[in-house]
C-alpha cells in the first residue's frame, strides 16, 4: 500500500461494496474495477476529521453504477476518453462519447469525419 494512498468506500445505491485502499484519487466518470466487476463513479464525496485542531481528509466515499466498461477507450492527455478520438465529433469526455451518437458504437457510425479532413 503507498504511503500517500487513503481509504476509499465504494457504495452501490444505499450499500456499500467495499473498502480499499488506491494510490490515486477516482473523479466522477472514471471506471473502477472491483471484484470483477465494472464501476462508473457517479460521485465523490471528502470524509473529514478532526485532528489536533485541524480537519483533515481521512477517506473518500464514492457513489457508483455498475456498467459495461466500453471497450473503446484511448488515452488522451493521461485521461481515459470513451469513442474514437480520430473522429472530429468525439466529446474526448469520460462519459460522453459524442454529440451525435452518444451510446455509440463509433464502428461504422455514418457521421464519422476524421480530423484529416478540411
Amino acid at each position: 500500500m503507498a504511503s500517500n494512498a487513503l481509504p476509499i468506500e465504494v457504495m452501490l445505491a444505499q450499500s456499500t461494496l467495499g473498502h480499499l485502499y488506491l494510490d490515486w484519487q477516482p473523479q466522477p466518470g472514471a471506471y473502477l474495477e472491483l471484484d470483477g466487476q465494472t464501476y462508473l463513479v457517479l460521485e465523490r464525496r471528502h470524509r473529514y476529521c478532526l485532528k489536533l485542531g485541524k480537519y483533515q481528509l481521512y477517506k473518500i466515499a464514492l457513489q457508483v453504477q455498475k456498467v459495461h466498461a466500453p471497450t473503446d477507450k484511448s488515452l488522451l492527455e493521461g485521461r481515459w476518453v470513451i469513442g474514437d478520438i480520430s473522429c472530429i465529433h468525439n466529446a474526448r469526455s469520460e462519459l460522453l462519447r459524442c454529440a451525435i451518437n452518444p451510446c455509440g458504437p463509433c464502428e461504422g457510425c455514418k457521421h464519422y469525419e476524421s480530423h484529416m479532413t478540411s
